[in-house]
């Protein structure tokens, strides 16, 4: 069985997210989803908020592969917390060549540390490459509509923590 290991913040999931999600489930028989938890940053959702919308949209969007994604949580290296959930795949997503340049110097690195373990790029759709769950945050705390870029669970997420 192949596991595959999706890292990332998701605070919150945006639309981005969703489209390496679905690449990343045409890989592998097992996706854990990693939600990083960084001790000296302060995300707006908390982990199990932000795991909490993540089941929902996979509930939602792939409903028959439930079963087959798990999400945990992992503080310091990404590649160790692959290695702990079993993975011989780490997926990451490609927005733009800052992304390549950034994510090909992680991957180098990742393969000395983790030779079993292979990095797969994720290539953005045209329609999500712009998002950034930073910009997300950013237009709904000036009150803009986020709607084009993230989920309606998102959406109604960020409404609520913002008045």
């Amino acid at each position: 069985m192949r596991i595959a290991f999706y890292p990332g913040s998701f605070d919150p999931m945006t639309n981005g997210h969703i489209d390496v999600l679905t690449q990343s489930m045409a890989l592998c028989d097992e996706l854990v989803i990693g939600i990083g938890v960084h001790p000296g940053k302060t995300p707006m959702f908390s982990f199990d908020e932000r795991a909490s919308m993540i089941d929902h949209v996979v509930r939602s969007e792939f409903p028959d592969r439930i079963a087959n994604v798990s999400v945990v949580s992992f503080q310091g290296l990404v590649i160790e917390a692959a290695a702990d959930a079993g993975a011989t795949v780490l997926v990451r997503g490609l927005r733009d060549g800052t992304d390549l340049d950034y994510e090909m110097q992680m991957a180098g690195m990742n393969r000395a540390m983790a030779p079993g373990i292979t990095t797969v790029f994720a290539p953005a759709f045209p329609q999500s490459r712009h998002i950034t769950a930073t910009l997300v945050r950013q237009i709904a705390r000036m009150g803009g509509d986020v709607s084009p870029f993230v989920p309606v669970v998102v959406q109604k997420a960020l409404a609520a923590r913002i008045p």
